[in-house]
């Protein structure tokens, strides 16, 4: 699952220091309620103790108040700078890593990358001779875009064949079918143009659904699959929907990180590979502005610390590599890898341990090829 990081970019231009706070946000239990209410005043006493500026620390201890009337369990993600709530994320489920509580130059987004889903814009449209209604939805987010499209009725149901004067009539009812087949399809294309769709369902009419493929147009062609069902149906029938739908989301997930981690072991065999293995490459692609997508198994470079700095190239294993820019500080590797990667707008795949080619921790695609003698090659740090 690629995460978009450019969205993030101007948030992480901003000059620290940052509260960080990735904590529980739930509000308790009869038993539990006594430690959701002194939650906020250990969050505020935690970063004090790592020098939270007081406006911070105020700003801090406001947003972690516990999330009354939200179903549990329930997380939350805050940052705070210069006594301002830059982020508050109410996030579904318990934490996924421990606890956080942490003050530095940088915002680490690492929590929140793990625990929420990716950002996966999907259509399910279900349609009919008649026309459709297209619901956009994103996975974890709640609600959708609905647009209902109404062709013409006119002549819309098929005779028998029999006389000329039906057969014509059949050929202006397949006319009408197709004319609003087109319709929903153009606005089905305007939509994944708009919004990056990756899947599009198409429920409904099974002639309705084969016409509408049909017009897609030919780039938005491979997004689609088939569901021989409405989707508008009520009952334990919606249930079933539902889960089938997710089922096809997780399904194109899986197969689009199949797709990146084998064109990842392609490159590695390559005289000038398109990729980059191992933290020092890494750094020298990012300073390059080269990668396309970052993977990063977050889990092994849990000790790793690089420099991040206040301008281009944004990180460094070293102060001679700063290029004139200010050295920010000395944080986690993977809080630098990803402010430097939104930073250059490359995308991020998160992996867990062994998926990388021979157990690496971080690698990358990149948008063109190394040379042959590029600066940093392969070589981790030492």
């Amino acid at each position: 699952m690629t995460e978009k990081l450019h969205q993030f970019a101007d948030l992480y231009r901003k000059t620290g220091p940052w509260c960080v706070a990735y904590v529980d946000a739930g509000a308790g239990t009869v038993e539990g309620l006594e430690a959701a209410e002194v939650r906020p005043g250990n969050v505020r006493n935690a970063a004090a103790a790592q020098g939270a500026p007081p406006a911070d620390l105020e700003a801090l201890e406001t947003a972690v108040d516990p999330a009354r009337g939200v179903p549990g369990p329930v997380s939350r993600f805050v940052l705070v700078r210069d006594g301002n709530v830059e982020l508050n994320e109410l996030l579904p489920g318990p934490l996924v890593t421990p606890k956080q509580i942490h003050v530095g130059p940088v915002p680490d987004l690492l929590p929140l990358f793990k625990h929420r889903p990716e950002e996966f814009p999907y259509i399910v449209a279900d349609v009919s001779r008649e026309g459709g209604e297209i619901r956009l939805e994103y996975v974890g987010r709640p609600g959708a875009s609905v647009e209902d499209v109404e062709g013409s009725t006119e002549d819309i149901h098929k005779l028998s064949a029999g006389t000329w004067g039906q057969d014509k009539m059949q050929r202006r009812t397949e006319q009408v079918w197709r004319r609003n087949a087109d319709e929903v399809a153009a606005q089905i294309d305007r939509i994944v143009d708009a919004s990056g769709v990756r899947l599009i369902v198409l429920a409904g009419d099974v002639r309705a659904r084969g016409l509408v493929q049909d017009q897609l147009a030919e780039a938005h062609k491979p997004l689609v699959s088939m569901l021989d069902s409405h989707a508008r149906t009520a009952g334990p029938h919606q249930d079933s929907f539902e889960d089938r739908v997710r089922e096809l989301i997780a399904l194109r997930w899986a197969a689009e990180q199949e797709q990146i981690i084998d064109r990842l072991a392609l490159q590695q065999g390559q005289a000038n590979p398109e990729s980059a293995a191992g933290i020092g490459a890494v750094v020298h692609a990012l300073q390059q502005a080269q990668v396309d997508v970052l993977i990063l198994n977050d889990n092994a470079l849990a000790d790793r610390t690089l420099l991040a700095l206040g301008a281009e190239p944004w990180v460094a294993t070293a102060e001679e590599q700063a290029l004139g820019a200010e050295v920010l500080g000395k944080v986690p590797a993977s809080a630098a890898l990803l402010r430097a990667a939104s930073l250059t707008d490359a995308s991020l795949l998160l992996v867990p341990n062994g998926v990388l080619p021979g157990g690496g921790d971080v690698a990358a695609l990149l948008r063109w090829q190394t040379g042959p003698n590029a600066p940093g090659g392969n070589a981790s740090l030492p």
